[in-house]
């Protein structure tokens, strides 16, 4: 879902361990005022935030700025979330100056009011030791399963961990999210994808961490559960004019070929 915003007030948020993440802030923060834009620090009036860095650098803008807007400029290697590239830094800063963009609103996961842009992921407290998780869905046991750990994502974060544990790939409108099960001990273990508006139940039989965009926030004792569901949250997103995520798909995870049309041989 898409919606029309006008820009006057933004913010930088620099990852400063990244390479000439300094000197582009310094020069972009130049552009910015040149085209109107008054740029400000700390949290407060905001109407945009400029994370400059990788998606790591995002996920850490979602925390500090709830509910402002975001665009992320990549200076990392991959970059789903901070999707545009650095030789379109300053067309990112026209357009936002211009108005030409649309906000992508995106979902969230709450657990126990911890809210993740990316993922919930519930693992043992020792690294490589099998975990048995039970999954209720709308209160109706689902599936169990053994493995190293389990992760419940956003279609966003369908790109992030999911991804490197085998999980499928969701594009950010889907209204669905994804359980995936890290190492499983089981062949039979796969992915699972449900609707949105369903209410999760995790069970630990033994003691786990949960964790929440990569940052553990609570843990469970052995026969404790976590409710995850759909925050009524979102995160706004700046998606330039024809931005089209199969496009940031096919380049970031180096897709190619073509397709070729049937031709009718009449």
């Amino acid at each position: 879902m898409t919606t029309p915003f006008r820009v006057f007030r933004i913010a930088f948020h620099v990852n400063r361990g990244k390479p000439g993440a300094a000197a582009a802030r310094a020069r972009l923060s130049a552009r910015a005022q040149k085209l109107g834009l008054k740029v400000v620090q700390g949290t407060k009036k905001l109407d945009c935030v400029v994370a400059l860095g990788g998606d790591g650098t995002m996920l850490s803008a979602v925390h500090k700025f709830p509910g402002v807007p975001l665009l992320g400029l990549n200076l990392g290697s991959l970059g789903y979330l901070a999707a545009v590239e650095e030789p379109r830094f300053d067309d990112a800063l026209d357009a936002l100056a211009h108005g030409k963009f649309v906000l992508s609103h995106r979902s969230m996961l709450n657990a126990r009011g911890h809210l993740a842009l990316n993922d919930v992921v519930v693992t043992h407290l020792t690294a490589g030791h099998e975990l048995t998780l039970e999954l209720m869905v709308d209160g109706m046991p689902a599936t169990r399963f053994s493995a190293d750990g389990l992760i419940i994502s956003t279609p966003t974060g369908s790109t992030a961990y999911s991804l490197a544990a085998g999980g499928p790939v969701l594009l950010p409108d889907t209204q669905s999210f994804v359980v995936t099960p890290v190492c499983p001990h089981a062949l039979s273990s796969r992915p699972l994808v449900v609707r949105d508006t369903a209410r999760l139940t995790v069970r630990a039989t033994c003691a786990a961490a949960v964790h929440v965009d990569g940052a553990e926030v609570f843990r469970l004792r052995a026969g404790e559960s976590v409710d995850v569901f759909k925050a009524e949250s979102s995160v706004s997103l700046v998606e330039l004019t024809g931005y089209d995520p199969c496009e940031v798909l096919a380049r970031k995870l180096g897709w190619s070929g073509s397709v070729r049309l049937a031709q009718n041989p009449a």
